[in-house]
């Protein structure tokens, strides 16, 4: 049985139902509208974030449909988030695959992306817990303010691993933070332990964001979908430059970062910038900072998953997630 399949077993009918569920807030009947919303729902991805909730729903108690409901909001949350991005960004793919506003236009990302984000309030609000609807309202201020912090970040001269931790938090970290939280909060959890989940979730974002971050540093593009140096291009220093750069006090370095920071660096120059951080321990300190917050996630799955099925599971997801190659 393949990694994927193995984390899903225990909530594979439930799964099931989510994606019906989701495909099914996405259907519309306006022509336009509904060709942009079948190009969203072909970017579907692994279902990590939904596969999450699950998981920790099922470790508490039982999938409901408040489970489910709750489960499709995050996720078309996130979504509308991810087509809000890259208008932003000016992206034209997304992990290999082409972005709405490249194959339509801006107006019609925005739009589209807007009507998403309705919908997930919508699902949201069909859970009639208000604990819920108020953590997803959080969710998508935090998420706002990650992208607003990076931006802010891009304009200042300091490379610092703490406002490199606050982006992440207020981003990817997020994201998973909620989705143990609502998952729990879904199926009756204690006070106690839909704050474990929420630091299991926290603790599981941060290692996944590390794992992607590290993963700019190679040459990939066909498996993981941007090219090595993406980042940097777009004028972000990551943690192995960011190590790198701290330990080293090199003026050389520092001014390419500057250059990054203000989008005026080429290519050449990034390539520089990738071999300086893989030559001064950035990969490795990564790596090692990735297995403490693993730990830290970890202590969740020791203290709080009973049930077999589940914490094979979650182990597995875990593991997963700092281990994975894409």
């Amino acid at each position: 049985m393949d990694t994927l399949s193995l984390i899903k077993q225990p909530i594979e009918t439930e799964l099931g139902d989510f994606i019906e569920l989701f495909n099914h807030a996405l259907d519309h009947e306006d022509g336009l509208l509904q060709t942009v919303l079948n190009h969203i729902k072909q970017r579907a991805g692994k279902r990590m974030r939904p596969i999450l909730i699950l998981l920790v729903a099922k470790n508490f108690g039982q999938v409901s449909s408040v489970t489910q409901h709750a489960a499709v909001g995050l996720e078309l949350l996130h979504t509308a988030s991810l087509v809000h991005d890259d208008v932003v960004d000016e992206a034209a793919e997304r992990r290999g695959q082409a972005s709405v506003n490249a194959d339509y236009d801006n107006k019609v990302a925005v739009l589209v992306g807007d009507y998403v984000l309705s919908t997930a309030l919508l699902h949201v609000s069909y859970t009639h817990s208000e604990i819920i609807v108020r953590r997803l309202a959080e969710l998508g201020r935090t998420l706002s303010d990650g992208e607003i912090l990076q931006l802010a970040n891009i304009q200042s001269k300091k490379v610092t691993e703490e406002v490199y931790y606050k982006i992440i938090e207020r981003k990817t970290a997020a994201l998973f933070e909620a989705c143990a939280a609502i998952g729990a909060e879904s199926s009756g959890a204690t006070e106690e332990e839909v704050e474990a989940a929420r630091l299991f979730g926290k603790n599981l974002g941060i290692v996944f964001q590390i794992r992607d971050d590290i993963f700019d540093y190679y040459d990939s593009e066909a498996e993981i979908g941007k090219p090595t140096g993406n980042d940097l291009a777009e004028g972000k220093l990551t943690l192995p430059i960011i190590y790198a750069l701290n330990s080293t006090e090199n003026e050389e370095m520092n001014a390419l970062a500057r250059k990054v920071k203000a989008h005026d660096v080429t290519r050449e120059e990034i390539e520089k910038l990738v071999a300086f951080a893989k030559d001064n321990g950035g990969i490795e300190y990564a790596e090692r900072r990735m297995w403490d917050f693993h730990a830290e996630a970890q202590s969740f799955i020791d203290t709080y998953v009973k049930d077999e099925s589940v914490r094979t599971s979650l182990q597995t997801y875990l593991d997963y997630v700092i281990k994975r190659n894409k």
